[in-house]
């Protein structure tokens, strides 16, 4: 008896059920939301906003906007991370019952072979495994050359393609979407889940304004989960136009490298070294005032910050900055290995110090300061 309770403790711990930031964590990563298919994701922040803010609101697109009033005239802070994960849609099926996709964001073909997914159809999930040919009947060649992802196929246990239509329910343009699920890691602070771009960045909005409940703040503060971000930073582009926010802030998944095989030449974060901000990205440079204006808190607070400097990558702070007459905005990252893959791991003082920072950020974005961020000389 002791055995088995033990073991439940044990699946406690690994699943998120001890601890109210992990279950939060494991409902957000768990949940299923590929590009444009946001709809579960969109429940749980639903769910766990309603209580912390005003009104709920959701764009044209479905973006989920969680406005919380601030005093009157009061500047308008725009938080944003997105809810949508890489993913795929069935292409057709072929006579033999096997799935061929389309995908959805920025895979790389060789994360695409030999993992599980999910299917999602009228009659439910599907589990799905990418195929791949066993080596023992490759050729030399075959065993050293990447497929591409036209030649990759999804087995989901069908004879045919009428057994898949008609007793999975499988129809072109379903839902795809990695089966990874939350662990915690040895050690207890690291978590091992899918989808961290960008679940984190949706963690740290509904722990921040958890912690904000009940204390006065000099701003309005309208938290967005938007949609398809992995597409072209959709939902960012449509939320902003609702919104009309005076300050952007972006709340990702950032680009680690501390592991085997990236040099801090491609990207500086560290896990366990604090959150970052992004000073370049394809789509963004920051507002440096409001790069100041975070650092500044930080140092008040005595949390450490980090810096990313990156070739590629895009975020919805791009939208932000850009809309209207242009407004300061800002990439806020939680330091996040593995991006873009069916597993990817972040370190919980990353995530709380993040919350942290961001709690203290909005305590102090009254109209004065949001007023110099938006001067130049």
């Amino acid at each position: 008896m002791r055995v088995f309770a033990g073991l439940l403790l044990l699946a406690g711990t690994m699943w998120g059920q001890t601890d109210p930031v992990e279950r939060l964590l494991a409902d957000l990563t768990n949940a299923f939301g590929p590009t444009g298919y946001e709809g579960p994701v969109r429940q749980v922040m639903r769910r766990e906003m309603a209580p912390l803010v005003d009104r709920l609101e959701t764009d044209g697109l479905g973006s989920l906007i969680a406005i919380r009033e601030g005093p009157a005239n009061a500047p308008k802070v725009m938080l944003a991370a997105h809810m949508d994960e890489l993913g795929m849609i069935v292409r057709y099926i072929t006579p033999d019952g096997f799935i061929k996709f389309q995908t959805l964001g920025g895979w790389l073909d060789g994360a695409l072979i030999n993992q599980r997914y999910i299917v999602q159809t009228r009659k439910g999930p599907v589990l799905a495994v990418s195929g791949l040919k066993t080596p023992h009947v490759m050729t030399g060649d075959e065993r050293s050359r990447l497929r591409g992802r036209d030649s990759i196929f999804l087995d989901v246990g069908a004879t045919s393609k009428q057994d898949a239509e008609d007793r999975l329910g499988i129809r072109p343009g379903d839902p795809i979407a990695p089966d990874s699920k939350f662990v915690v890691m040895a050690g207890g602070k690291r978590y091992l889940a899918k989808a961290w771009d960008d679940r984190v960045g949706l963690g740290v909005i509904v722990e921040a304004m958890r912690k904000l409940k009940g204390v006065p703040l000099p701003c309005s503060v309208y938290a967005v989960a938007t949609v398809q971000e992995e597409v072209g930073l959709r939902g960012a582009h449509t939320a902003t136009y609702q919104v009309r926010p005076d300050i952007g802030i972006s709340l990702e998944s950032g680009v680690a490298g501390d592991y085997p095989g990236i040099s801090p030449d491609e990207a500086q974060e560290r896990l366990g070294y604090g959150p970052g901000i992004f000073l370049h990205d394809s789509s963004m440079l920051p507002n440096l005032k409001l790069r100041d204006f975070f650092a500044q808190a930080a140092s008040d607070k005595g949390i450490p910050l980090q810096y990313n400097v990156l070739s590629g990558y895009g975020e919805d702070g791009a939208e932000m900055q850009r809309r209207f007459a242009g407004i300061p905005a800002i990439n806020f990252t939680v330091p996040t290995r593995y991006l873009h893959n069916h597993n990817g791991i972040i370190q919980r003082d990353d995530f709380d110090r993040a919350v942290e920072l961001l709690v203290e950020v909005l305590k102090r974005l009254d109209a004065a300061a949001v007023a110099r961020l938006k001067q130049f000389d």
